[in-house]
């Protein structure tokens, strides 16, 4: 029969390694557990909010549609802006493109924002032209453009898509998908030749 190990015995400095190994492994756990559970005090206590987007300004310089109405050219105007309403936070904005939308349908390319650090409070503003060139448009948006036209407005939706981190000290969290719409509704300017935006908007904010 096979003789039973025993700490008090013969396999003391065995067993004592055994039970130095379990302290510091508890050890360990401990303290992960504590980081962890600091970092949500702390998350919880500052209680980020995202950033605050706006649509101030909204011009259509071009909007042709083909004889077949199969075709779509346009150049839009826009002026953006953002606001970090955090008193703690900051924000990196590590990527950030704009587009056009009408109904469903992308009807510009994207167009890159430049891209930074917002610190507490801080507001940037960003103008950008976005173009769409000979973009197919399915038939029934066609038709409903047209119909929009003839009665002297059009509804499109800026979209604004990128990643953003946040920044708490020195600590930067990871990224995180951000993703803005702005509602605009234009309205024709006959002497202008040109579709206007006519009311300030805030946009919604996904995150």
């Amino acid at each position: 029969m096979a003789e039973k190990r025993d700490c008090g015995h013969n396999y003391y400095g065995e067993c004592e390694q055994r039970r130095i190994y379990r302290r510091l492994v508890a050890f360990f756990l401990l303290l992960i557990a504590l980081v962890l559970l600091a970092v949500l005090v702390v998350w919880l206590v500052l209680r980020p909010t995202g950033p605050r987007f706006y649509l101030h300004d909204a011009s259509l310089v071009q909007l042709n549609l083909t004889a077949d109405a199969a075709f779509l050219t346009s150049v839009l105007h826009v002026t953006l802006s953002s606001r970090n309403p955090n008193d703690r936070i900051g924000v990196y904005y590590d990527r950030l493109v704009a587009y056009g939308r009408y109904h469903r349908q992308q009807i510009t390319t994207a167009t890159v924002l430049p891209a930074g650090y917002q610190s507490r409070q801080e507001r940037t503003v960003w103008s950008p032209y976005l173009f769409g060139g000979a973009v197919p448009l399915a038939p029934d948006l066609a038709g409903a453009l047209l119909q929009d036209q003839q009665a002297g407005y059009v509804l499109l939706s800026v979209r604004v898509d990128g990643r953003l981190r946040w920044k708490v000290g020195t600590w930067v969290s990871g990224r995180y998908h951000l993703h803005v719409n702005c509602p605009a509704l234009l309205v024709l300017d006959a002497g202008a030749y040109k579709y206007e935006f006519q009311h300030n908007t805030r946009c919604s904010v996904d995150i």
